[in-house]
This record gives C-alpha cells, sequence and structure tokens, in this order.
C-alpha cells in the first residue's frame, strides 16, 4: 500500500487529496479546450467533472499496480491544477508522474514545484526505482518541464497513436532513483 503522508508542503503550494468542494476549481481548468489539447480527454463538463472527482476522491492510497493518486495543488485554499503518480510495475519498482495546470497559474513554476514534491515521494517514500513522464512531442512546455525537472528524454516515439484525428509522436522522459539523490 503506498500513500503519502498528507499534506505535502513545497515552499508555495499545499498538495493534499481532493475534497468534494474541489468541484468548481476542477471545472475552472478542466473545462479549458486549451488544457484538454495534449490529453486524452475533452474539455470537462461539470458532471464529468464531478464524475472524475469522486474516482480522484476514492483512491487515496495505490494497493496494486495500475493504480495512480491524483493529487489537488493548492494555491492559497485554491485548487489550480493536480500531479498524479501511478505504479506501473511493483515488481520493477517502475512509476510516472504527470501533471496538469489551470493556464492563469502556467510560467511561474508551480508546476515544477509540485512534480518536484510528486517524484521526492515516489522515489524517497514509495521506494521507486525509475519514474517516467510522456507528452506529445507538441506540448513543448511539458517536456521542457520534464528536463528541468532533471530527466533524461529516453525516446521519441514516431506516431505512437491516432491523437484526436490525428498521428501524433510522444516524448518518454525518466529518471532514476540514483539520478534524483544526486539532482
Amino acid at each position: 500500500m503506498l500513500r503519502p503522508d498528507y499534506p505535502i508542503t513545497t515552499a508555495r503550494l499545499l498538495l493534499r487529496p481532493f475534497q468534494p468542494g474541489d468541484l468548481d476549481d476542477v471545472v475552472a481548468y478542466r473545462g479549458l479546450p486549451e488544457v484538454n489539447r495534449y490529453l486524452f480527454s475533452e474539455p470537462y463538463a461539470r458532471a464529468e467533472a464531478e464524475e472524475n472527482l469522486a474516482k480522484w476522491i476514492a483512491l487515496r492510497e495505490i494497493t496494486a499496480e495500475g493504480q495512480w493518486l491524483t493529487t489537488a495543488v493548492t494555491l492559497d485554499g485554491r485548487v489550480i491544477g493536480e500531479v498524479d503518480i501511478t505504479l506501473r510495475s511493483e515488481e520493477h519498482r517502475q512509476g510516472e508522474v504527470g501533471y496538469i495546470f489551470h493556464p492563469a497559474f502556467q510560467g511561474r513554476g508551480y508546476a515544477r514545484e509540485a512534480t518536484e514534491a510528486m517524484l521526492k515521494i515516489g522515489f524517497e517514500e514509495f521506494g521507486l526505482h525509475r519514474i517516467v513522464a510522456e507528452c506529445d512531442v507538441r506540448n513543448e512546455p511539458s517536456w521542457r518541464l520534464m528536463e528541468r525537472l532533471g530527466m533524461r528524454r529516453e525516446a521519441h516515439l514516431r506516431h505512437h497513436g491516432i491523437f484526436k484525428g490525428e498521428w501524433a509522436d510522444c516524448f518518454v522522459y525518466a529518471m532514476l532513483a540514483g539520478e534524483h539523490r544526486n539532482h
């Protein structure tokens, strides 16, 4: 069973499990087309946001491979985004991180701060050996963030899949536990 010691505090942010009262904040960013441009989802309607929020609230710990934790990133009590961690392989101690932020809060280092905290949890609390992150190659702010985090680009998967009606390429980045300790 993997469960962070909540709340997680960084220099400017508080990371915590999602709560029912976060619905308006989630709709505010997950309902935007630009937020969903490089996600498999479409902009959330309120009902869809409510349904997903219920899932995130229920998943407060990882008990099996393939499960993930989605954590609310808050600034002054407002949810400005989310970071998640997935257990990809228990045997090989492999995980994956991801992040989504409201555009009004991008470009200020919040995503880096929150994702650094999630990497630390993955390596130090969960004992993972390797953590990956993936993004569409056209999502330059995302892959630049991975590089600022000290992650290494391991692959450029060409025509990785059909994404929103067109072939899309994917970058895969990764970091090992030893690299995290030295970063």
